[in-house]
């Protein structure tokens, strides 16, 4: 079958598709955690002694005894087998954005022969997959396969149903057999801890007595395209890499601002409906989904959760939502530009910081003594942003949000803090010195007298910045949507520890002189504002004037692609930070550079291999059949003494040649392995590689534009993004 065929059959397909056959959804109360072993089921399932052992762990991070263990082990395996299980998996999350599972059964024999089922403390605690094959950074031997996951009961276990059965599966870390972290949890845990710890420091210099422990928070909003899979199986680009690597622009895209909060397609409905009801039995709170800007995409943002929580589960909903765009015909494409010249998808990560007895500590509040424990994180904020921009800007690298970061649909790639007209305000008078005088009733002049009045909105937003204030929490617009949100909680969680653990130094030599608490606040930030008030910045973060600004007047950091920002990682200042708060040793840190760095420079190798290809095998075909068929109506007309315009005949042949000469030069480009570091052959791949995929793009994108619609092998943009 012909390309064309292949499009037109595809069309069919969809066109005349039956509508999936679906249920009425149940009640929320009915299906909500049914399939989660959480607190609620165990306080069922346990006695009363080890449900206080494990909640205390769950809550408090205490460690659990053997003999729990064994006792939670047994009523999970209970709980799992009721739900039809008969398997188990710890899974985890190495440190390519992948979920990684191996199933084990519960099934033993006795000496017998019968067959039985067991599950012990032991098996729950503790599991050992053959880890040979996950990208390790150099933190192992190439001839060590030895690896070890460990339950980590502070985040639930739950049930993952297929077709014909289900699995147990429990969320976990992954170590090495030395005991190097391999996964994404263990930083999350570990900078988690620092900032805990570090949060302490500073709420008992302000005088808290009773503090209960600090836990991140975490919401990400999850933008997604649905593409139809008769359409996806045409396309090899969509499916060995994520994005459309050749596509003209349709004569209309997203222009007229009708997709975005427009009424959901009814397929889509039912997709999203069918999805959320397997979150809501996972106990994953979806609070909203609507279509996003570009035609085609949508977006599902979930409740907050503790960062723990929130990255297990946002790892598991991305795993969700691709097997059930799957049942519903669709392939549900997570790349951050999958088609050109219409919005591309991020994942805004909401973070804030807080506890059961101080609240959410970026929440302004209404007390002044609320306001100056908001202040001092908040001015940790702009601290860690300014000083650690470039880990910032690192831990979102990767080949495809390189292609959204800097355009004009999402955050440069400089980072900076926008906090409102007013809260910008308080701290440029704080900055200026024009808060250091007492008013009446204790109260600060201006500042903290304006800062009683704060409203949750402090001013309207900024889509223009990557790192902005919301009200009561820092939103991170520059993550990838297909990126895990582990790595930018941890830059989070990590930079904030190590701002808290400066203010808390400061604050307690300022207080030790005599200084009372209000004043002291203010002086430290003062010291901060002067000294990274830099990195606040309210205006048009797209616009060429502050590009220039930002690196030339306050000496931010600009690092447009991922072989600038990479490098970040082994920069002297993370180093110290990741080693000072005990996040990630030095080897760790630098395993984390050896494999962002290998999947950027294979990424890149993919689709040039792809676009080799594709032009080779598919589109110059299709041109040359054109071509023939132009020359041999041209011939006819001749001998009937009639002429053609050649002008396209003409442009159509050069426009071929000009791919095809690209497409060698390609060729020779991706032949190049001779590179002094990595550095080097990132650079490579962003300098060389990427304008020469371009370029045999721009040659393609032309002749679809030409080259007769019957001929043409590849389903087009207006297809696939408006045929649902």
């Amino acid at each position: 079958m012909s390309g064309h065929a292949s499009r037109l059959n595809a069309i069919t397909q969809i066109t005349n598709r039956a509508p999936k056959e679906c249920s009425k959804t149940k009640p929320l109360t009915d299906i909500w955690a049914t399939d989660v072993f959480g607190l609620a089921k165990m306080e069922e399932a346990l006695s009363k002694n080890a449900f206080k052992a494990i909640k205390n762990t769950v809550t408090t991070g205490a460690p659990l005894d053997p003999a729990t263990a064994d006792v939670v082990a047994s009523a999970m395996k209970v709980w799992a087998i009721s739900k039809g299980a008969k398997f188990f998996s710890h899974v985890f999350y190495p440190m390519t954005n992948i979920t990684a599972e191996k199933h084990d059964g519960f099934i033993i024999t006795n000496p017998e022969g019968a067959a039985i089922t067991e599950f012990t403390g032991s098996l729950l605690i503790k599991g050992e997959p053959d880890g040979s094959s996950f990208p390790n950074g150099s933190l192992r031997m190439t001839n060590a396969a030895r690896g070890y996951t460990a339950w980590d009961p502070t985040s639930p276990a739950y049930i993952m149903h297929t077709a014909n059965g289900a699995t147990l599966m429990i969320p976990s870390v992954f170590i090495s057999w030395t005991g190097e972290a391999l996964d994404k949890k263990i930083p999350l845990l570990r900078s988690n801890a620092a900032m805990d710890k570090a949060a302490r420091k500073v709420l008992s210099l302000m005088g808290e007595e009773t503090i209960a422990p600090l836990n991140a928070s975490c919401g990400a909003e999850q933008e997604y395209f649905l593409v139809d899979e008769h359409f996806a199986h045409l396309r090899p680009d969509l499916l060995l890499a994520g994005r459309s690597l050749f596509g003209a622009a349709p004569a209309k895209g997203q222009q007229f601002d009708d997709h975005y909060f427009g009424a959901i397609p009814a397929r889509v409905q039912v997709f999203m409906q069918a999805f959320e009801d397997k979150l809501y039995r996972l106990g994953i709170p979806a609070k909203t989904h609507h279509n996003e800007v570009a035609p085609g995409q949508f977006e599902i943002a979930p409740y907050f959760e503790s960062s723990n929580v929130a990255a297990d589960h946002q790892q598991l909903m991305m795993t969700l939502m691709k097997s059930t765009a799957k049942e519903h015909g669709f392939l549900c494409l997570l790349h951050e530009k999958p088609f050109a010249g219409v919005n591309g998808s991020g994942k805004h990560v909401n973070w804030s910081v807080g506890n059961a007895t101080q609240g959410n500590l970026l929440d302004p509040g209404s007390t002044p003594h609320d306001n100056l424990n908001f202040l001092l994180f908040c001015g940790a904020v702009i601290r860690g942003v300014h000083k650690h921009g470039g880990l910032l800007r690192a831990v979102i690298a990767s080949a495809s949000n390189d292609h959204r970061l800097g355009a004009n649909e999402a955050p440069p790639a400089i980072l900076s803090v926008y906090l409102g007209d007013q809260l910008e305000s308080v701290f440029n008078d704080i900055k200026a010195g024009k808060l250091l005088e007492k008013a009446k009733g204790g109260l600060m002049d201006l500042g903290l007298s304006q800062i009683l009045k704060f409203e949750r909105d402090p001013g309207d937003r900024n889509r223009t910045s990557p790192f902005a204030f919301t009200g009561n929490r820092f939103e991170f617009r520059a993550v990838g949507s297909s990126q895990s949100v582990s790595g930018p909680l941890v830059a989070m969680n990590t930079m904030l520890a190590d701002s808290l653990d400066w203010i808390a130094e400061r604050l307690e030599a300022a207080l030790a002189n005599g200084t009372d608490k209000t004043a002291a606040v203010i002086v430290v930030l003062k010291e901060l504002m002067e000294m990274h008030g830099n990195v606040v910045f309210g205006g048009d973060g797209y616009s060429e004037e502050w590009h220039k600004e930002a690196v030339e007047v306050r000496c931010l950091k600009n690092l447009p692609t991922s072989a600038d920002a990479l490098p970040e990682f082994k920069a002297p200042e993370v180093i110290d930070l990741f080693v000072n708060t005990g996040v990630l040793s030095k080897d760790e840190l630098f395993s984390r550079f050896e494999v962002y760095a290998e999947q950027y420079i294979l990424s890149l190798e993919v689709e040039a291999k792809l676009v080799i290809d594709m032009a080779t095998t598919q589109i110059y075909p299709a041109v040359t059949q054109h071509l023939t068929h132009l020359a041999d109506v041209s011939q006819t007309l001749s001998g009937l003494s009639l002429s053609l315009e050649n002008t396209d005949l003409n442009e159509a042949v050069e426009q071929a040649n000009g791919m095809m000469s690209a497409v060698k030069e390609l060729k020779v480009a991706l032949a190049e392995h001779n590179f002094a570091s990595t550095e080097e052959h990132m650079s490579f791949s962003a300098k060389t590689l990427c304008p020469l995929l371009l370029k045999v793009r721009e040659h393609a994108d032309r002749l679809e534009g030409m080259v007769a619609d019957d001929l043409w092998p590849l389903p087009k943009y207006q297809e696939m993004l408006f045929i649902k």
